[in-house]
């Protein structure tokens, strides 16, 4: 499967510091251009009134003089030649958190989704946080379950914006037990990787294909391409029986190649 991406993905785990260090967001600030950067920020997955106003405060005090709130509330607003001009003027696209569903909901298949689309290929970055992680994928995770056993019905899919088909992407991971929710859904269609990320922790892939982990968590990589199980013969009920699952745990500076299946050597 390919990967189709050609700018940075900056897919965040949520909860990512904003007062102290800011290293996550500190780098989105640097690959969209620093002090030069022209940010978009999309707070449609939020209901939050003041969502993107906080990013704009935290981006303003990275050094980013353009910081554009671009506030598209419904589809109408998501195909306006207004909203397209203003996501073609940015170096970045910054998506909060919410609820993902919203999200794919308004911005799928319009003229604002093929504009990220679009600059992303141009090279431009596009990061996003919890719900903004997820939609990034084309096989989106739409809710579901925890707990610690994979069952058949742990999680419900529905597609996202498209900018990777390679990996399907969860978020707030070690901290809301969704592990076996990732491996479930791995074995739905085991030629994804699944790609769990910690809260205050970021997956950066790059046009070449490789993820680097950025933050205090780690991520989560679910290899399922030699995969094994009988999750569609199974009832909600009933676990499934799983085996040949590859994982991997990435840390704070460790890369995994996406095209290779395996954790890049350190220098």
């Amino acid at each position: 499967m390919t990967r189709r991406v050609s700018g940075p993905l900056l897919a965040i785990g949520g909860a990512e510091d904003k007062t102290r260090d800011r290293i996550i967001l500190r780098r989105f600030v640097e690959l969209s251009g620093g002090d030069e950067a022209r940010i978009a920020v999309i707070p449609t997955a939020s209901r939050i009134q003041d969502a993107g106003d906080q990013y704009r405060s935290i981006f303003g005090d990275l050094g980013v003089d353009h910081v554009d709130v671009v506030d598209i509330r419904d589809r109408s607003d998501a195909n306006d030649d207004g909203v397209v001009e203003r996501l073609e003027q940015s170096s970045g696209v910054f998506m909060t958190g919410g609820n993902q569903v919203r999200l794919a909901r308004i911005l799928g298949r319009t003229r604002s989704a093929e504009t990220i689309a679009n600059r992303n290929r141009d090279g431009v970055p596009v990061a996003g946080t919890s719900a903004g992680a997820s939609v990034m994928s084309t096989v989106m995770v739409a809710g579901g379950q925890s707990g610690p056993t994979p069952r058949q019905k742990m999680a419900k899919l529905s597609r996202g914006l498209g900018l990777i088909d390679s990996v399907i992407i969860d978020q707030h991971f070690t901290e809301r037990n969704r592990v076996s929710r990732l491996v479930a859904m791995v074995s739905y269609n085991p030629g994804l990787l699944g790609v769990g990320i910690d809260e205050d922790t970021a997956a950066l892939i790059s046009p070449d294909g490789v993820i680097e982990v950025i933050g205090r968590g780690s991520v989560l990589i679910v290899d399922g391409s030699r995969m094994q199980s009988d999750i569609e013969n199974v009832n909600g009920a009933t676990p499934p029986t799983i085996s040949n699952a590859v994982i991997h745990f990435v840390a704070e500076g460790g890369r995994y190649s996406l095209d290779e299946r395996n954790v890049v050597p350190q220098n």
